[in-house]
């Protein structure tokens, strides 16, 4: 697939990019191999290839799910303006 030069510049203008001029043909033609090697990638035939997470087969390191700190919602909301069953009241900020 071949980018114009005034879709290099739309992508620019959406992406929030400034690209001088003289760079766009350069930007054109590297978009245009990055968007073959996608069309590329996807013609392969990838029937029975189960998704993975990680290249490597590792494990994750897990804790037991336990409580390890002391509830201490009453003391911590002593000092709130105002709480209202276990909560922090706050100003509505946004209408």
């Amino acid at each position: 697939m071949s980018l114009e030069e005034q879709e290099v510049d739309k992508i620019a203008h959406l992406a929030r990019l400034a690209i001088e001029e003289k760079d766009v043909p350069e930007y054109a033609n590297n978009l245009s191999n990055i968007l073959d090697l996608v069309e590329q990638l996807s013609t392969t035939d990838t029937t029975g290839i189960e998704p993975m997470s990680h290249p490597l087969e590792l494990s994750q390191r897990l804790r037991e799910d336990v409580v390890t700190e002391v509830d201490q919602r009453e003391q911590l909301q002593e000092n709130a303006p105002k709480v209202e069953r276990g909560l922090f009241i706050v100003p509505q900020v946004i209408e």
